[in-house]
């Protein structure tokens, strides 16, 4: 039993002191305490996302529309990046088919790559991001390969869409001005999250938690299903007394082994919904908002790309230090937004497809996670 799973089932670590900071409660004793003891290594972020592409000529094409900069193109690949100095966000290589490949996360500092590579039995590597950097590469349990990197230079900062001036009630800090906020792409500032379906939750979880030292701030559940275990979690970075991202990294059980989403921090709400209207006009399909989400807050807008991948533009999002506990809420699509229009079944991913029944069939006979109590709860949170 890893010491993640040890330290939930010896009860020994009560969360007696839930502040009801961001969600109505937190574990109950003996369940996941959504932290490792004594993690291997502590990641800063994520660095980038890797996808397979054939066509990098029309990957830019919505890449640009969709608010990216273009950090540096090969033959064989396509770098994009936001405004932000640092790494870039994604890298698009050319490949037969679409495909997410996985990420890469940013090491803290250059010696805990050795590390990491002593501790699993792998080595350090170069790695062909612009700039050049070092990675270890590794495979999460739901084999997805992961990657740690540190990069050996930064990109330098771009020019930013300012946030809009703004009146509130009898504070007028805009007079004599009128606010036309230009329709343009949303400028991306930098990844904020990746989401991931996995058959075996339970072990990729505390892997990323082991492995990587990421925490948890929020778990789902399904309903009457609480005591066998959360079925979701939101992963921050540890960072410390440092507040980041509500979530880095966030999964959930399901029939399927793949990604389901990215986001990407842009200036604010009137940047969203004026590049929502920029990518509508360029016949681009939503695939659910404006609207602002729960667990992290963020105000949100789904869009999928020409290879149906689906993105995300984000703004205000919450962050968190290290001392907040984990909350505990039942899975939901109505506890998936605050206010905005009704989840679509794009987003939910409840369209029926040939593929999705394989999944659905092979998870049941596979050696994993999913059973058919699992996937009525699924279900029922999915209409709930």
């Amino acid at each position: 039993m890893s010491e993640t799973l040890a330290d939930a089932a010896d009860g020994a670590d009560v969360r007696t002191a839930h502040q009801d900071l961001h969600s109505e409660e937190g574990a109950l004793r003996g369940e996941h305490p959504g932290r490792a003891r004594n993690p291997v290594i502590k990641v800063a972020d994520l660095a980038w996302l890797e996808f397979e592409k054939p066509d990098l000529d029309r990957a830019e094409v919505f890449a640009r529309d969709f608010g990216f900069g273009v950090a540096a193109r090969t033959p064989g690949a396509l770098w994009l990046r936001g405004t932000f100095a640092g790494s870039p966000c994604m890298v698009i290589r050319r490949g037969r088919t679409s495909r997410f490949i996985g990420p890469a996360f940013r090491a803290s500092e250059r010696s805990d790559l050795e590390h990491l590579a002593r501790v699993t039995g792998t080595s350090v590597r170069p790695v062909d991001v612009p700039g050049g950097g070092q990675t270890v590469d590794l495979l999460d349990p739901s084999g997805f390969p992961v990657r740690v990197v540190h990069c050996g230079e930064e990109l330098p900062a771009l020019p930013e869409q300012q946030p809009l001036l703004l009146n509130f009630g009898t504070d007028h800090r805009r007079v004599n001005a009128t606010q036309r906020p230009p329709r343009e792409p949303s400028r991306i500032q930098r990844l904020g999250h990746v989401v991931l379906e996995t058959r075996v939750f339970a072990q990729a979880l505390d892997w990323y938690l082991d492995t990587l030292g990421m925490i948890v701030s929020d778990f789902l559940f399904l309903d009457g299903q609480r005591d066998r275990g959360p079925t979701m979690a939101f992963i921050r970075c540890d960072r410390g007394s440092l507040a980041v991202d509500h979530h880095t990294l966030a999964m959930h059980l399901g029939p399927g082994t793949g990604y389901v989403h990215s986001a990407y921090q842009v200036t604010d709400l009137d940047t969203i919904a004026a590049g929502g209207e920029y990518l509508k006009e360029r016949g681009y399909r939503r695939s659910w908002g404006i609207g602002r989400h729960i667990q992290g807050s963020q105000l949100f807008d789904y869009w999928r790309d020409p290879d149906h991948f689906m993105l995300e533009h984000f703004a205000d999002g919450d962050l968190f230090s290290c001392d907040t506990e984990p909350g505990w809420a039942p899975m939901s699509t109505s506890g998936l937004a605050q206010w905005g229009p009704p989840a679509t079944r794009d987003f939910l991913g409840a369209s029926p497809s040939p593929q999705r029944v394989r999944d659905v069939i092979q998870a049941l006979r596979g050696d994993n996670e999913m059973d058919p109590a699992r996937l009525v709860g699924l279900l029922k949170a999915m209409h709930s």
